[in-house]
């Protein structure tokens, strides 16, 4: 299985602004202090040299992740704005012979979940299939409003593909394309659903965002560390630091990069993806909360080691 990662910012949409960018090539000029490079090769080292917040960017897409599996047709995870580039780039494939088939797995119908969808250019292909699946039976309703003329220029009844909806029951697996999916819900405005995939090898996926966790209800803690047992991946919402989810944000639907790492070693995860970054911090700010991550992994680490990774638009983890 190999996940990619085309959007993981949560919210909104947000861009690198002319002073952020003139902050890197400042920093990387001054870094480098001097020295010179024999061909582009060094220079790529010593990008890497830099850490990834002062040679590149998180990006800031909002959520949309593919999994690509054994069977013929694309899985896709959210239609946040990072699905237009998705849809651009299966565009190419298709024209290299993959199957023009489409299977979405909706967390929730917030606009930062669904927004790309009007833009996702397959849609308009009368070759296309898509299936959207949710546990969510208004999930067509709110495509449909989005594409309303007072929002959008475009309306549902244009898309040309052969378009239907799957309403899924919490608990209840069904298989798409090898792939064995359950749903989960989740602490969150108008519930949230996570997901576990398990393909035919065996590999598993989570995909859990926009999932509240309080440490006062055990119960359902322990739930989720049932949901998340023995993922090979666990892409889960870490929007906030601790102090931030238990304080002036709780109740805000979004959970802490400790929670979920508490959360994976319980559950005997090998890695963790943090997602659903928020829109106001910086790739500094993104960066610190992943080394901070890592560390507080270590020292509460009682048995295998987790991988903690930090997801970025354009990033692929094998699995």
């Amino acid at each position: 299985m190999l996940v990619r990662f085309w959007g993981t910012r949560g919210s909104l949409p947000v861009a690198l602004t002319a002073p952020s960018v003139r902050q890197k090539i400042v920093g990387a000029l001054a870094a480098a202090n001097g020295m010179r490079f024999d061909d582009a090769d060094a220079i790529d080292r010593f990008v890497d040299e830099l850490g990834f917040a002062a040679g590149a960017t998180y990006g800031g897409a909002t959520p949309c992740v593919e999994l690509e599996v054994q069977g013929p047709s694309y899985i896709i995870c959210d239609m946040g704005s990072g699905l237009r580039s998705f849809g651009l780039d299966s565009i190419r494939r298709n024209a290299e012979g993959h199957a023009r088939a489409y299977n979405f797995f909706l967390s929730h119908l917030h606009w930062d979940h669904i927004m790309g969808f009007p833009f996702f250019t397959p849609a308009f292909d009368p070759e296309a299939q898509i299936r959207i699946h949710s546990a969510h039976p208004d999930a067509e309703q709110a495509l449909r409003r989005q594409q309303e003329e007072i929002s959008f220029p475009v309306p549902f009844d244009w898309l040309r593909a052969d378009i239907a909806f799957v309403t899924m029951a919490e608990g209840q697996p069904i298989e798409v394309d090898g792939l064995v999916v359950e749903a989960k819900a989740q602490k969150h405005s108008h519930v949230s659903y996570g997901y576990r995939f398990t393909d035919r090898d065996g590999c598993i996926t989570i995909y859990s965002t926009d999932s509240e966790h309080k440490p006062s209800d055990m119960e359902d803690e322990a739930a989720f560390i049932d949901f998340f047992r023995d993922a090979d991946l666990v892409v889960c919402d870490t929007m906030y630091s601790l102090a931030e989810s238990v304080s002036m944000k709780e109740d805000w639907g979004h959970s802490s990069n400790i929670v979920a790492i508490d959360l994976c070693h319980e559950a005997g995860a090998k890695r963790l993806a943090l997602f659903h970054h928020e829109p106001t911090y910086e790739d500094e700010d993104i960066q610190r909360m992943h080394e901070e991550s890592i560390r507080y992994e270590q020292l509460t680490r009682e048995r295998s080691p987790l991988d903690v990774i930090c997801a970025y638009d354009g990033l692929e983890v094998r699995i």
